[in-house]
């Protein structure tokens, strides 16, 4: 049996009358129950267009010059990270795909990055190797962002909260984006390895705006589905902090990237991790406890839970578990 992702309008939220909005919040509320929802969005397909562009340059060129662009110490948060290195935290084998990550830096002298600097380093672009990426990677980075933020707004109110819930939350917080390119699986170089094996993600929400071709599929309790979003739609898919936070209410979204038969070549896409601040405290919110409800977590940093999972799938350099 198939779940139902529902799509549902940003902007109806943003300007709808009551009604409007309130169908928007239910929308959110009842898909994400599965994990996943379809969203209508203002990104500019041509800013979408022009980054997957460069990222194709870049993921073509030699090993030897991706690898100039990998940046140690960062645990997979920015710079370049090879093929078979992820590794989903229930599998045994590495993921069959290679990533760039990106996201904005914070002052010099800025507490975060003082108390975090594992998680607040320079930035580490190809630059040099494909020229304009910077700029359109960066601009690509904080226009996704603006659409998660403010997608947050309804699920807040999807919870029960104050729709500025998440605001200060997300206040120079490490949201990540990452550029993934899934090779073809003849080259794989084995039959146990995936695009991309079984996995929640660790964040509140994850975007993805398009990607090149099919692949990716929800966990339902029935098997696998697939998740394909409207023309001109992002799927969004709820993460570890969120079912913290939502006292499991809105549960991860698991999920996997698989090829099949008649799918002979890669894939390319662009996925953003939205984070709140490290030192945000993720305790199961006040209207998510109830008697019938009751209290499922206790309280960890998000910090704390992004490391802890970060060491299960492989990412933390002088620890690799495969």
């Amino acid at each position: 049996m198939t779940v139902d992702i529902l799509d549902v309008d940003l902007l109806r939220y943003e300007t709808g009358d009551p009604i409007a909005r309130a169908a928007v919040v239910d929308g959110v509320r009842r898909s994400l129950g599965h994990g996943f929802v379809y969203v209508a969005h203002d990104l500019p397909p041509g800013l979408i267009d022009e980054a997957y562009g460069l990222l194709e340059q870049f993921f073509s060129l030699p090993a030897a010059d991706k690898a100039r662009f990998v940046a140690p110490g960062s645990h997979g948060q920015t710079g370049y990270t090879g093929l078979l290195v992820e590794t989903a935290a229930v599998a045994d084998v590495p993921d069959w795909k290679e990533m760039l990550n990106w996201g904005r830096t914070v002052p010099d002298g800025h507490p975060l990055r003082r108390k975090y600097p594992h998680r607040y380093m320079d930035q580490v672009l190809p630059q040099a190797a494909v020229s304009g990426i910077e700029v359109v990677l960066n601009e690509f980075h904080d226009r996704v962002f603006d659409v998660q933020r403010r997608f947050l707004h309804v699920v807040a109110e999807a919870l029960g909260a104050h729709e500025d819930l998440f605001e200060g939350m997300l206040r120079d917080g490490p949201t990540l984006s990452r550029a993934i390119h899934y090779p073809p699986m003849r080259e794989a170089p084995g039959v146990e390895h995936v695009w991309a094996g079984e996995h929640g993600d660790i964040n509140l929400i994850t975007l993805l705006p398009r990607a090149t071709a099919r692949g990716l599929q929800l966990k339902t309790h029935d098997g696998w589905q697939d998740v394909v979003a409207p023309e001109g739609q992002a799927v969004v898919n709820s993460g570890m902090m969120l079912e913290q936070l939502s006292n499991g209410i809105i549960p991860t979204g698991l999920h996997r990237v698989v090829a099949d038969g008649d799918q002979p070549g890669d894939r390319y896409s662009v996925v953003q991790f939205c984070h709140p601040t490290p030192w945000t405290v993720l305790a199961p919110l006040a209207s998510c406890v109830t008697a019938d409800h009751p209290q499922r977590y206790g309280a960890i940093e998000a910090g704390d839970k992004l490391d802890e999972v970060l060491y299960q799938i492989n990412l933390v350099e002088d620890a690799r578990r495969v």
